[in-house]
């Protein structure tokens, strides 16, 4: 339960402590300032605070974004002001700065009414010097005990700001929420919260700002009132997330019976994941219910979704006498591959000195596109997001055969892969951008080092110093290419892949000898990425046999989801998977070089088998980490976040 505060005596025919009651508050009335800093004491540590003004006019949703947030520790409205247990301490200074009568900068209660162009803000702040006990506006001191409070929590906010703990203050839109002065001002406010449909906005901003195309005008409209229908219901959106993928597990199963029947329904339910998974964060932004375990899994299943699915393609195209376990794994890599583009291009650019102000002639046409409507959604569908994606592949599946949808799958992905990535290399090379040193970290931490790279790296230090600023990329490049390009045409089982694996090692360990701090450094993430996985799967189509690529399969499904992991951690401020994990599983680098040997040293049935052990080994390591790393910031009470992820 959390607590608010209600400050001033309240007015006759005011909802405030109704609508503070229906989110979940317990509401006590504080008369005056010694009153309400008594019962700010008395609540409970771990509980959520809030302090609001009686003569408060507005929306519930206007409370609900700025009182119930889990995301924010400080947030505050016009006239509302509230705190989670992490910053009950900042509040409490607050308040006593707020009601000491110090010299300190306050805000006039009276806010502006939001209009659909703007967010409500405080007015402009103003000194208040009077002693103790004397009113905002400069009258006659008040009886102690008794000062009034009708600005209190104006001037709680502005203690706030003042001490360098500013609070956040969510867009309210359309929303009002001001503290009128007198009577005629109450009744315009009264009448504008009238003249706005709290719902209706409450479900136009459950919706994802920048979806797709297929997202947007073909899922949107109609699974914001399922997400709706859930809340009022109490479901979760951990729940829904859980739903949606239990329903795609399904559609792979049905995939797998390899009959028309069965592709249909696999088709089918495809989508209706994909409606599920639409909904959870629609749930998630309509209610609120922000968590960090949430997000964890809003993500992760995304991805276990649909390489489940394909895993499931492949399997019914076995039944039917049609071998595309290659296609089905060459898929994955190729968009696993993709998202760490994304994500080491993101976590690069983050806080450099350039993210706000790009000028570069890619980030201008990039501008003047923007003013052309249809290019905008060109442009989107380009990329092949998640609901075209998906969209695609539900409607080849039940159309066309598995081999089909992975032809398409894979020329469509590549083609958003070039374009993605040739536009971030030019936007790269156009802009002057220095990374700081939590971006060189990121990356670092992505590029994923074992203990033979990160030895040899630490030999190289002064050898790197001396190279141009490419050399990091370039040499990530060549020495990927390298073993990728022999194990796929030397035949199986010979040694050349093992000495390119060492020349890989080596040129890996180059790549992050330094910071990653290059313009074209975060390409080293991704390009470590395609080798190890292209290793892998050419080895693994070159053994001939029975079982060997699907063994391939698991086995890079389990390290993907490691690297997954790590980026998740990674935009979580957690940081990322501990040294141990990364050291037991072998780093990028060792992984690589033991597929080699052992297909070096195994007959094809052997590596097939030993490819299964490896991928059921780093998978329950990686799992069982990440499960306990999660659970335990989700109970220890770590903040609350929402990622977007990727546009649907």
């Amino acid at each position: 339960m959390s607590t608010a505060i209600l400050t001033g005596q309240p007015v006759p025919g005011s909802s405030i402590e109704a609508d503070l009651r229906s989110l979940g508050f317990d509401v006590r009335i504080a008369p005056d300032t010694a009153t309400a800093g008594t019962l700010l004491a008395e609540v409970p540590a771990g509980q959520r605070v809030a302090v609001v003004d009686a003569r408060f006019v507005g929306h519930e949703h206007a409370l609900r974004l700025g009182l119930t947030d889990p995301r924010f520790p400080l947030a505050a409205i016009p006239g509302a002001v509230t705190a989670q247990p992490a910053a009950r301490q900042a509040l409490s200074l607050a308040m006593d700065r707020a009601t000491a009568g110090e010299d300190t900068a306050v805000s006039e209660p009276a806010a502006e009414v939001a209009e659909t162009t703007g967010t409500t803000e405080p007015a402009t702040p103003e000194a208040v010097t009077g002693d103790v006990g004397e009113t905002a506006s400069g009258g006659a001191p008040a009886p102690a005990g008794t000062t009034l409070t009708g600005d209190l929590s104006d001037r709680i906010v502005a203690a706030l700001s003042a001490d360098g703990s500013d609070p956040h203050r969510p867009d309210l839109g359309s929303l009002v929420a001001t503290v009128p002065d007198d009577p005629q001002a109450r009744n315009e406010a009264r009448q504008a919260v009238a003249a706005v449909d709290d719902e209706a906005v409450r479900l136009k901003s459950a919706v994802k700002a920048r979806d797709g195309f297929f997202t947007t005008y073909c899922i949107s409209p109609y699974s914001r009132y399922l997400a709706r229908w859930c809340a009022r219901r109490g479901l979760t959106p951990n729940q829904v997330t859980t739903a949606s993928l239990l329903t795609a597990l399904i559609a792979a199963a049905c995939a797998a019976t390899g009959t028309r029947a069965g592709f249909v329904a696999a088709g089918v339910l495809l989508l209706a994941s994909f409606v599920l998974d639409c909904t959870d964060g629609q749930l998630a932004r309509y209610s609120l219910q922000y968590s960090t375990l949430g997000a964890w899994l809003d993500a992760t299943f995304d991805r276990a979704k649909e390489y489940a699915y394909y895993a499931g393609l492949a399997l019914g195209a076995a039944r039917g006498g049609d071998d595309v376990w290659a296609l089905a794994l060459g898929a994955m890599v190729l968009q696993t591959c993709r998202h760490v583009v994304d994500f080491s291009f993101n976590e690069a650019n983050a806080d450099s000195t350039a993210a706000t102000a790009d000028t570069s002639p890619t980030a201008a046409l990039s501008s003047k596109l923007d003013s052309v409507g249809w290019t905008v959604w060109a442009r989107r569908m380009i990329v092949l997001p998640i609901g075209e994606r998906w969209a695609m592949i539900a409607v080849l599946t039940a159309l066309t055969t598995p081999r089909i949808t992975f032809y398409a799958l894979l020329i469509g992905c590549a083609f958003a892969a070039t374009y993605t990535t040739a536009g971030r290399v030019l936007r790269s090379l156009t802009r002057k951008a220095r990374r700081t040193d939590r971006a060189a970290r990121a990356l670092a931490d992505l590029a994923d080092t074992g203990p033979l790279a990160e030895r040899l790296a630490g030999a190289l230090k002064t050898t790197a110093r001396r190279l141009p600023g490419f050399t990091a990329p370039a040499v990530a490049l060549l020495g990927g290419a390298a073993v990728v390009t022999t194990a796929a045409l030397t035949g199986f089982g010979g040694p050349w892949p093992v000495l390119a694996a060492l020349l890989y090692v080596l040129t890996s360990a180059l790549a992050v000898a330094r910071p990653l701090k290059g313009s074209l450094d975060w390409l080293v993430p991704p390009f470590l990425r395609a080798a190890e996985y292209g290793t892998v799967l050419a080895l693994a189509a070159g053994a001939g046999v029975n079982g060997a690529l699907p063994a391939a399969y698991g086995l890079v499904a389990a390290v993907a989801y490691h690297h997954y992991d790590t980026v998740y951690r990674i935009r979580g401020d957690a940081g990322a998977p501990p040294p141990w994990l990364v050291r037991a599983i072998g780093g990028h680098e060792g992984r690589t070089l033991a597929v080699v040997v052992l297909a070096a040293l195994l007959t094809a049935s052997q590596f097939a088998v030993a490819l299964t052990v490896l991928a059921v080994a780093v998978a329950l390591l990686v799992l069982l980490e990440s499960i306990r790393f999660w659970v335990t910031a989700h109970r220890g009470g770590a903040p609350a976040v929402h990622d977007e992820g990727e546009p649907a």
